[in-house]
């Protein structure tokens, strides 16, 4: 293969150039980034293994070494994991972020220069963080395997990219730095062993380096000699797995360091959970709830899970979807298993009865830890919500087993939400009046729109609470969250509502007659005109305010549902609702003399 020159996108180009000048604030940490990735190119090593026996030599030791050469002014980090071919350099180092370069760029011009550095891992661009202290990057990398050939990736981070085939004897992948001028401290084994113990100490493999020793022999009275200076390749971590340490024995530093490894985010993480169970099923876990929420969580329909599964302190897997549901994919962390085999396939972990008791056993922990969170620390809550809320709402219609935890959980928005904070199920229920028999709610594609349905009425004139469904998931949700302590939900806009007294009803019902028979023939016009459109034409009492609604029967689809529907791309029969009038409308008594009028001109069409 020839060498060949490539460029990066135009966009590329300006995130590079956002990483290497406005993101980091700490330097330093370009070293975290590139044992982070070695370490996971090991794990991924062992784990290929496992199932292929030439991947790995009888006796060898996985290991990641840091080279510094004063003289050249470079830094090389190497490891003997898994390597890469040329597909998997193009996939993982040939471009950045492919698929969501575009939507970092607009969050960072929103932000304005503020602290943006916890967008970085989201958009996997870790390894273009040696360019802040260099301006070239050499990499040289083999995949393991049988003839595997070499390549080498180069680039000064200016816009293009070199590939070129080279030889390399053993499998895995050293990267050299190039440091820009005043980046010499980069060079010092002080400034290296300092950066590995506070950000790396805990990586499960020896991050090493060969260390200058100094030994001063014995001299007599008045007698000096020169120290004699050895070199000893020197283990700079203590590669004890965090998830196996006592909680007692973990900073909050440490838990931190370790959250943005796993996750690959710089934002502080909301909740630290570390428990290890014991028993039928034993597990040692680690699992963070993020502070904030990734850019592409509910766009994105591949977004992998951030569990990384472990079987006896061995990787398995980084993106193990069967330990946690789909509405908690946003929860990052470790889970060590003592149960299950080595050779774990992924056919058997979406049907094995430990991964099921641990999944039960860590959703029981996320939950009961946001429950505390909610009852110690309510702001805190309530932002975690704004983050996550639609998501976890999704387990309200998926997880049957969880779903009064999920309950006591789930913020709505409603029509008493004060400065705009959506309330609890059980804030609702406290403040129903004693007439009220059900709970209340209407489902739209936004608040605003909600907020404005003339549908809400009634209930206004009775100071009745009204949630207000404006997310997706919540035409799902109403489907599922029929009751709640031992009242009813029901949906202002289907059916009939019964919000009056027995002797309140037939007084209504007794003028909706009368009414009725004033304004039969403009019924029975409106009917016949619209019978295309709507099922019937009626008059209200729901109304006090607007001149009509639209009302679907109680199990019927209402126009959110069928927006969604149609959004979705599923096909589905228009279903037609019922209009309704308001008698005590302005527009009702002018209609109807119209019609009196001239009933051929067709004027009141």
């Amino acid at each position: 293969m020839a060498k060949k020159n490539k460029k990066f996108k135009t966009e590329v180009n300006t995130l590079l150039d956002l990483v290497i000048h406005s993101l980091y604030t700490k330097k330093e940490i370009y070293l975290r980034e590139l044992i982070s990735n070695a370490s996971d190119a090991i794990d991924r090593a062992r784990y290929e293994s496992l199932t292929d026996d030439s991947l790995h030599k009888e006796g060898e030791e996985y290991k990641i070494k840091i080279t510094p050469n004063k003289d050249e002014r470079t830094i090389t980090i190497a490891d003997n994991g898994i390597g890469m071919n040329l597909e998997e350099i193009e996939t993982h180092i040939g471009t950045i972020a492919s698929s969501g370069t575009k939507k970092f760029l607009e969050s960072l011009k929103e932000k304005q220069g503020a602290d943006n550095h916890e967008f970085i891992g989201q958009f996997g661009v870790g390894f273009y963080s040696a360019f802040m202290v260099a301006n070239e990057v050499t990499v040289v990398t083999k995949r393991r395997g049988d003839d595997q050939q070499a390549y080498e990736w180069k680039s000064e981070g200016a816009g293009s990219y070199s590939v070129d085939e080279v030889e390399k004897d053993e499998a895995g992948t050293e990267i050299t730095l190039h440091l820009r001028e005043g980046m010499d401290e980069y060079l010092e084994e002080w400034e290296i062993k300092k950066t590995v113990k506070q950000y790396s100490d805990y990586i499960s493999y020896p991050v090493c380096m060969d260390v200058t020793k100094k030994e001063y022999p014995e001299a007599k009275e008045g007698e000096e000699k020169e120290p004699i200076e050895t070199i000893e390749e020197e283990t700079l971590n203590s590669m004890k797995a965090i998830w196996r340490k006592n909680k007692s024995e973990v900073s909050k530093e440490e838990y931190s360091e370790f959250y943005k490894h796993v996750s690959h985010d710089y934002a502080e993480p909301m909740e630290t959970i570390h428990f290890s169970a014991e028993g039928v099923t034993e597990f040692q876990a680690l699992v963070y709830i993020p502070s904030k929420a990734p850019l592409d969580m509910v766009t994105s329909p591949d977004q992998r899970h951030g569990i990384h599964l472990y079987v006896k302190n061995v990787f398995i897997s980084d993106d193990c979807k069967e330990l946690l549901p789909e509405y908690l994919r946003f929860v990052r962390g470790v889970v060590d298993s003592s149960d299950l085999p080595l050779n774990v396939s992924r056919e058997m972990l979406q049907d094995d009865a430990v991964i099921r008791r641990i999944r039960k056993s860590l959703v029981s922990k996320i939950l009961s830890t946001l429950k505390s969170t909610k009852e110690r620390t309510p702001d805190k809550y309530y932002t975690f919500w704004e983050e996550f809320g639609r998501t976890v709402k999704e387990g309200l219609h998926f997880d049957s087993e969880s779903r009064e935890k999920l309950q006591e959980l789930t913020l709505f928005n409603s029509t008493k939400s004060e400065d705009g904070k959506p309330v609890f199920l059980r804030e609702y229920i406290d403040r129903m009046p004693d007439e009220q028999k059900e709970i209340y709610y209407i489902t739209g594609d936004s608040l605003e729109s909600l907020k404005d349905s003339p549908h809400l009425e009634a209930l206004k004139s009775k100071d009745y609470e009204v949630l207000l469904y404006a997310d997706p998931i919540d035409e799902w949700v109403a489907q599922t969250l029929t009751e709640y302590d031992g009242k009813k939900f029901k949906a202002i806009d289907r059916g009939d509502l019964e919000l009056d007294s027995e002797d309140l009803k037939k007084e209504k019902e007794e003028e909706i007659k009368e009414a009725g028979e004033e304004y039969k023939d403009l019924l029975e016009f409106a009917q016949k005109a619209l019978e295309k459109d709507v099922k019937e034409v009626k008059l209200s009492t729901r109304l006090t305010d607007s001149a009509c609604c639209l009302v679907a029967d109680e199990f019927g689809m209402n126009a959110n549902m069928e927006r969604i529907m149609k959004a979705m791309g599923q096909e589905h029969q228009p279903t037609k609702r019922t209009l309704e009038l308001n008698h005590k409308h302005p527009l009702l008594p002018k209609m109807k003399a119209m019609l009196e009028a001239d009933k051929e001109d067709g004027s009141i069409n």
